[in-house]
């Protein structure tokens, strides 16, 4: 029978505590990064197809706005207001905290800045007065309220400024299509859905207007897309379910 030399007795707690040293360290890295850094977003709904699908996974750049107590875990009350604050740009994809409890993730595109007058008109976004101008793509088939496959178009619309994006449009005379005007308030911003019959966004008092502070940060990259059969963590059934063209996409 052999039995360990006294040495080799006095090396496991010492091996034990630079494993465990070793762990709390790459913790606190992945908890500063998520934080601070990059955080990972999974897309539960349709409301921004085809710019993002569910099943989507991007980066969401947390100090693109700066930093408010929606950027920390759980929303921790340390500080009030923004700092380092950068304010969000016309077209952004953002995530940001729904106004109505300040804890549920929503994603949409900014459209309107604090000042600004928007309105809906005839299925035509106003800003300020002017239409952006939309120019028809092709006819799409999306999934439409409770997975139910539709009929759409898609068009390219130009917001002010210059930026561009994808729209789909399902419905003819939608109640989104058809607006009051909104002014946005100082401090507010309004956001919408790419899918512009498939989103509650500012256009409903369901979501409103946006605080700054609510801001969570931009998303800015597709890092894994899955069609719904498989999980991110299911990698034995990758192979059929992985969108893997949509894996590595920039947002814009």
């Amino acid at each position: 029978m052999s039995v360990e030399s006294p040495v080799a007795l006095q090396r496991q707690p010492r091996l034990l505590a630079e494993v465990a040293k070793t762990l709390i360290y790459a913790l606190l890295i992945v908890i500063g990064v998520r934080t601070f850094l990059w955080q990972p977003f999974n897309i539960p709904s349709a409301s921004m197809v085809d710019t993002l699908l569910v099943g989507d996974y991007v980066w969401v750049n947390k100090y693109a706005y700066g930093y408010s107590r929606y950027s920390l875990p759980f929303g921790l009350p340390l500080f009030s207001g923004r700092i380092w604050g950068a304010e969000p740009q016309r077209g952004d994809i953002a995530v940001f905290k729904l106004p109505r409890d300040n804890s549920t993730d929503y994603i949409k595109r900014v459209i309107g800045l604090p000042g600004d007058h928007v309105r809906v008109h005839g299925g035509i976004l106003y800003i300020n007065g002017e239409a952006a101008p939309q120019s028809f793509i092709e006819n799409v088939e999306v999934d439409g309220p409770f997975g139910v496959k539709t009929e759409a178009k898609r068009f390219r619309e130009t917001l002010p400024g210059g930026r561009s994006h994808d729209i789909i449009d399902m419905y003819e005379a939608s109640a989104g299509d058809n607006t009051k005007e909104f002014g946005v308030p100082e401090g507010y911003y309004f956001m919408m859905g790419d899918n512009r019959d498939n989103s509650t966004d500012s256009r409903s008092d369901d979501v409103g207007f946006v605080p700054y502070v609510n801001f969570v940060g931009r998303a800015e990259a597709i890092f894994f897309s899955a069609d719904g059969s498989a999980g991110f963590f299911e990698i034995w059934k990758w192979g059929s379910a992985v969108r893997w063209e949509r894996i590595f996409r920039t947002l814009q």
